[in-house]
């Protein structure tokens, strides 16, 4: 199959493919004379697992890790990894709830009334604590 019905089939984006395919995640395929990307069922397999792996928000470090374990069946490192995914998860949560306490106490402020808006004068105070990095809804390196 050509890369347009390997897209259709997977709901995948075109550039998605041709990135796991630059990532290493996809093997290249081999091409038509006239240069069209030629995909086989495995391929289609091997985009639904990274698409699946994705939707857990992992990376594509972790991905390619997941890939290789794949091939060997090795449960206890899958476990692993997995299990330092879950914790990064957890983290993410735990900033997450922190910047939601942090909106509802700026939007608390609001009086509602006519003339300076307090959330907008609480956003410009200096001494406002800003996050070191914004990891917050990425997925992790």
């Amino acid at each position: 199959m050509r890369i347009g019905e390997l897209a259709r089939l997977t709901g995948t984006a075109i550039d998605t493919i041709r990135h796991y395919e630059r990532e290493g995640l996809l093997d290249t395929p081999p091409r038509t004379d006239a240069g069209y990307r030629i995909y086989s069922a495995a391929d289609a397999e091997r985009l639904h697992f990274i698409r699946r792996c994705r939707s857990l928000d992992m990376n594509l470090a972790e991905v390619r890790t997941l890939l290789a374990l794949q091939a060997g069946g090795h449960c206890a490192e899958t476990s692993a990894l997995l299990e330092a995914h879950i914790d990064h998860v957890s983290a993410r949560i735990t900033a997450l709830q922190e910047l939601e306490r942090e909106l509802r106490s700026l939007r608390a402020r609001c009086t509602g009334t006519e003339g300076a808006c307090a959330i907008l004068e609480g956003l410009a105070q200096p001494g406002a604590e800003l996050p070191a990095k914004n990891h917050i809804g990425h997925s992790h390196s």
